[in-house]
């Protein structure tokens, strides 16, 4: 078996999810979660179907971010896996929990804005996602004024803690 970095690439201020399911009809269930969570969100999504024939399905509203969507599944090749882009303006926490309960959905591997690269094992035509590099690493420890920083933009969002 080989392993390897794929960088991931897609629009500013989009965010992505990346998923393990396991059968076609996770495009149809991510699509119908989408419409019904945020209706009018810009999204695009790719899935890597496993067995034959073997292709990258897809669905979105928005042809760019579908397009964004179908460039990740293909740079990754992995089998089973899924590829959501959100527009900007939406964020992953507003539909995570119901991708998590899609029946099809075995594992989320990442739900980010930051830079990402997966790490894929290849071994013959099949591949598979090992793991994900999120970001950065920490540069250092929040302290009392990057804590306050924290709360007041949650705050801003509209939650609460405790």
């Amino acid at each position: 078996m080989t392993i390897e970095t794929i960088k991931l690439s897609w629009a500013d201020g989009a965010n992505i999810i990346v998923g393990q399911s396991h059968f076609i009809k996770t495009v149809e269930d991510i699509g119908e979660i989408m419409a019904s969570s945020v209706p009018g969100a810009k999204w695009g999504l790719a899935f890597n179907e496993a067995s034959e024939p073997r292709l990258v399905r897809h669905e979105g509203t928005d042809p760019d971010l579908e397009s964004q969507a179908i460039e990740c599944a293909r740079a990754s090749g992995a089998g089973h896996t899924f590829y959501l882009i959100i527009g900007s303006g939406f964020w992953p926490i507003n539909v995570l929990d119901r991708i998590k309960a899609c029946p099809e959905v075995c594992h989320i591997f990442a739900a980010t804005a930051n830079a990402l690269s997966l790490v894929v094992g290849r071994q013959g035509d099949a591949a598979g996602i090992l793991g994900v590099l999120d970001g950065g690493s920490p540069l250092g420890v929040e302290g009392p004024k990057e804590k306050a920083e924290r709360i007041g933009l949650l705050r801003n969002f509209g939650y609460k803690f405790g």
